[in-house]
């Protein structure tokens, strides 16, 4: 295939459902129990205080999981809704043309990331958590004619279905905890 032969018309990946479902719910699971705690151990901080700041922290988190990567002929895009406020989340564009390689760095965690290096020496994170990220890869390789046939995701999908797993246990637990301290 052809840096420009893929297909012409614009796509959107979507951060995956199972990542998004996932991250919201151990949020909550780990904030929900606070504000009945806080009331049951008469805590210095008040639980409308705790209620206002969950309910801010899972704006901010859903907002951050509201990232879309747009593919067209032009280039990627890597972009949040309008109700995102820039100043908390920019994005960011590369023309296809400006794509000079796609270089593998490990993160702190010992896993692999890859960033666009541009043609200036700008370095654009890959998103690696996306729906369809064979597919992404597919049409980036396409695009650019850079060979992406290693690329993986930063994290497998069994990953996330144990961490959802044990996030719901912790709910069950949640919801112990809340029944204990509301009879209380």
């Amino acid at each position: 295939m052809t840096a420009n032969s893929a297909n012409t018309s614009a796509s959107i990946f979507r951060l995956s459902p199972l990542i998004r479902i996932t991250l919201l719910s151990l949020y909550l699971a780990l904030t929900v129990p606070l504000p009945f705690l806080s009331q049951v151990t008469a805590a210095p901080v008040p639980p409308e205080l705790l209620w206002v700041g969950i309910s801010i922290g899972f704006v901010a988190l859903y907002a951050v999981l509201t990232e879309r990567v747009m593919i067209d002929d032009q280039g990627i895009q890597v972009t949040y809704p309008t109700w995102v406020p820039r100043l908390f989340r920019k994005g960011w564009s590369l023309p296809w043309s400006q794509v000079k390689e796609l270089k593998p760095r490990t993160t702190g965690q010992g896993g692999l990331v890859y960033y666009f290096l541009s043609q200036e020496g700008k370095a654009y994170l890959l998103p690696m958590r996306v729906a369809g990220f064979a597919r992404f890869v597919q049409i980036v390789q396409a695009k650019t004619g850079i060979d992406t046939t290693d690329v993986r995701p930063l994290a497998q999908p069994w990953m996330y279905l144990i961490l959802l797993g044990f996030t719901l246990l912790l709910l069950l637990v949640d919801g112990w905890t809340i029944a204990t301290a509301l009879a209380t």
